[in-house]
């Protein structure tokens, strides 16, 4: 790296702003130690998994608004907490809306019912993956940001497991299922763009 006159974490949010992917994922291994430990301090009823998801989509949305960052303004972490912090909290706020509607234990058929949309998301990737040819497979994941590519091709063109994207790329089970459920999702944003577009 050039010298610029410029701290480390300053000269990868430049990097960034140019679209070097590689620059934003050093970001994110430099900074996710520490925003899960502020999710946590601040936010003590988020779980693991929660905490994660609430990471995908700050950093998901820290990478499309990576061009409003100004480090001369604040530190990189101060600006990626703030999003976290607003993320988080439209995070639980859907969740109460969600949690407002009672499900009594003791109804088999409403159990079931739940069951059943907690498989809905990875029976959509499986979906995805089995539909789809691996040329329009790969023209979407080359599309999405560096911090889900590398996932995503794993889980959907090569069929890997999620224990075993996590053991190969090094990274926390819950990381690897919430990065897959965004990747899912964007690529099917993507998909409906090109469909009203087509339309």
């Amino acid at each position: 790296m050039e010298r610029t006159g410029l701290k480390p974490i300053d000269e990868l949010t430049v990097l960034a702003k140019n679209g070097n992917g590689l620059a934003f994922t050093a970001l994110w291994d430099r900074h996710i130690d520490q925003l899960r430990a502020y999710l946590k301090s601040k936010f003590g009823s988020l779980d693991d998994y929660d905490t994660e998801d609430i990471c995908s989509r700050s950093f998901e949305k820290a990478f499309r608004q990576i061009q409003n960052y100004d480090h001369s303004k604040s530190r990189f972490l101060t600006w990626l907490c703030t999003i976290a912090k607003n993320t988080a909290l439209d995070y639980l706020e859907h969740d109460k809306r969600v949690s407002n509607v009672i499900v009594h234990i003791d109804d088999a058929s409403q159990i079931q019912s739940l069951e059943g949309i907690q498989d809905q998301g990875d029976d959509a990737l499986q979906t995805l993956i089995h539909i789809e040819s691996e040329e329009e497979r790969t023209k979407y994941i080359d599309r999405l940001p560096a911090l889900y590519r590398e996932v995503a091709r794993k889980r959907i063109i090569e069929g890997m497991k999620y224990n075993e994207i996590a053991e190969a790329l090094d990274l926390e089970f819950n990381t690897v299922k919430t990065r897959i459920r965004r990747a899912k999702q964007m690529i099917d944003a993507m998909q409906k763009e090109e469909e009203n577009e087509t339309a």
